[in-house]
């Protein structure tokens, strides 16, 4: 039996609620490493907190707030995964208070601005941070947020939680301020509420096929702060009176195969992660530690957060099925941050692909490619749940049929309420009408289709590249070198377009990055490669093309590349290339 929350009056009430019932179930856990056999310094220890744990120091967390600030202050969370985050988080929670999740301050100066531009734009009271991290919170919160007080919450004295007392928030109040990835544009606060929240795991679960009776158990490695590790992993899960099992990110970078034993030890029956995480397990895992590993349990591997591919579903299925992984596992979806977050899934089933014949769909038209004709894998996010949606010209509003590509246009409980203090932003995006005058709707800023209530999503709107009047998708682009060149073979590229002043056509910039050192004959080689392979494939001739290092591609947290970050660092004439090679007629170093 799935479990609906729609119901409830508020998030605090429902987990008031399970405490009463199933309070010495286990709810969270946070693992150090669940690592390699072979690594005699890995260790699998978790740490679990039951329902009344956790719920004991949200209660103590919410006191400590309310003594100094009145509901609907903002509270910044800068936590690593775990423990402490879910106690602060829901701590806000209990509070009446608003949680603003946000990653740990990095050394990096354009994550630092964004971080500052969020505690800023939220305007917030409190900044909560855990032990480990304290030293970098600290340092950066005395510079970027002074006003606000910190509490370091498993550290500094709480107040006492026999003191806590419920404030009736109700499902309209705000809950939380995710801000958006920054993958188009500048960070932007989509304001969620208790019953998004709640309408939204409903709606998960339900798709998902979760069940308490079942026990059914979510785990992987996104980070707290991002919506898919928040309303994807950790809230579902708690809400449904299931468990959550977390493990950090850097440990699935350095050690893949960590994320899948993960899956294996503990018994994890959903797991999500971005599509470059399922290529990055199928590259990376060897023979070895592919030993005694069992993925059989494994029910629902949600792929999202980034354009799926096909290859990547296939190769993996093949690259794991002697470790019991099965191909209805994998199971695509859409989602995104102003719609709180589960948008569309199918579960327990294989993976419905349609080739699409590539110049077709270069005019927004999805028809069958034809023997020998080139091509593109469109891969279906499964189902829409508990929403409407529509495919919209954007251009004129009007509402195209089936086959038809346009932008992906959403109405329902799940949608969040606007941009926080951002009128023009939420206007231009929230509560929009199509030509024949049916309102409420988001705008999602995605290309797509609907066919055989089946979504489809082929690219970000703002992203897609204009060339001589055809629509060319970046990540196509990204995929094919990739899948040409074996030098760009597990690591990023973006590719983009811009327009010199007084021009009249865009130009096609291709950047890429290599994972090993290769001498400078090689970079030179692969350059002219690389150009190549854009002219045939797509029939676009790259002005110029960039070999970067490994980690120069600005990337969001969830690992969405930032073309548009892109494009900026190459205006500015800063990007860091091992080889830059003009068109024919310009410069090339």
């Amino acid at each position: 039996m799935t479990v609906n929350t729609r119901d409830a009056a508020d998030v605090t009430a429902l987990m008031r609620s399970l405490v009463e019932r199933a309070g010495d179930r286990r709810a969270v856990a946070m693992v150090g490493d669940p690592g390699d056999p072979a690594d005699p310094g890995a260790t699998d220890d978790a740490v679990w907190w039951t329902y009344r744990e956790l719920d004991e120091r949200a209660r103590a967390i919410a006191v400590w707030l309310r003594e100094r600030a009145e509901p609907g202050a903002r509270v910044m969370l800068l936590f690593p995964n775990g423990l402490d985050f879910t106690g602060a988080f829901f701590g806000c929670l209990y509070a009446g208070m608003v949680a603003v999740p946000a990653p740990v301050p990095e050394q990096y100066s354009h994550s630092r601005r964004r971080l500052e531009g969020i505690a800023a734009d939220a305007d917030v009271s409190f900044v909560l941070t855990e032990s480990a991290v304290a030293p970098p919170v600290t340092a950066w919160a005395a510079e970027a947020a002074p006003a606000a007080s910190l509490l370091v919450t498993d550290r500094d004295p709480l107040g006492d939680p026999g003191d806590w007392s419920p404030v009736a928030a109700g499902q309209a109040a705000t809950a939380v301020l995710q801000y958006t990835s920054g993958s188009t544009a500048a960070p932007k606060g989509v304001v969620v509420t208790h019953g998004n929240l709640l309408h939204n795991a409903a709606t998960a679960a339900e798709a998902l096929k979760v069940s308490e009776a079942e026990g059914t158990r979510f785990g992987g490695w996104i980070p707290n702060y991002h919506d898919m590790g928040l309303m994807g992993h950790l809230l579902p899960p708690l809400f449904a009176g299931t468990a959550a099992v977390l493990m950090s990110p850097s440990g699935f970078l350095r050690r893949p195969v960590s994320w899948l034993r993960l899956i294996d030890r503990f018994d994890v029956t959903v797991s999500a992660a971005p599509n470059f995480a399922f290529e990055l397990c199928a590259r990376r895992v060897t023979e070895e530690q592919l030993t005694g590993l069992d993925l059989s349990r494994w029910r629902v591997a949600v792929n999202g957060s980034e354009p799926v591919r096909a290859s990547v579903l296939r190769t993996f299925a093949e690259r794991f099925a002697g470790a019991g992984f099965r191909p209805e596992t994998m199971t695509p979806c859409f989602g995104m941050a102003e719609a709180t977050l589960f948008v569309s899934g199918t579960c327990d089933r294989e993976p419905v692909v349609r080739r699409a014949s590539a110049a077709e769909l270069e005019r927004h038209l999805v028809v069958p490619a034809g023997a020998g004709e080139p091509y593109r894998d469109l891969v279906s996010c499964g189902a829409v749940h508990d929403l409407d949606v529509r495919i919209v010209d954007p251009g004129t509003g009007a509402v195209l049929p089936e086959a038809r590509v346009g932008e992906v246009w959403l109405r329902g409980p799940s949608v969040a309420h606007g941009y926080w203090r951002n009128a023009e932003a939420t206007e231009t995006t929230f509560d929009r009408r199509t030509a024949d005058g049916e309102g409420g709707f988001l705008r999602t800023g995605d290309f797509g289709m609907v066919d055989g209530g089946e979504l489809y999503v082929t690219g970000r709107l703002k992203e897609t590249l204009v060339i001589r009047g055809r629509n060319i998708y970046p990540q196509d682009v990204e995929h094919e070198l990739r899948t040409a060149h074996r030098e760009l073979a597990a690591s990023v590229g973006a590719v983009f377009t811009v327009r010199d002043t007084g021009a009249e056509a865009e130009r096609l910039i291709v950047t890429h990055e290599v994972r090993r050192r290769l001498p400078p004959d090689d970079l030179a080689a692969l350059a002219v490669g690389m150009r190549k392979t854009v002219t045939r494939q797509f029939g676009a001739w790259p002005s110029e093309v960039f070999v970067l290092r490994q980690g120069t591609v600005r990337r969001t947290t969830s690992g969405k590349i930032q073309r548009a970050g892109m494009r900026e660092l190459y205006l500015a004439g800063t990007l860091p290339a091992l080889h830059h090679a003009a068109a024919p007629g310009g410069e090339s170093s």
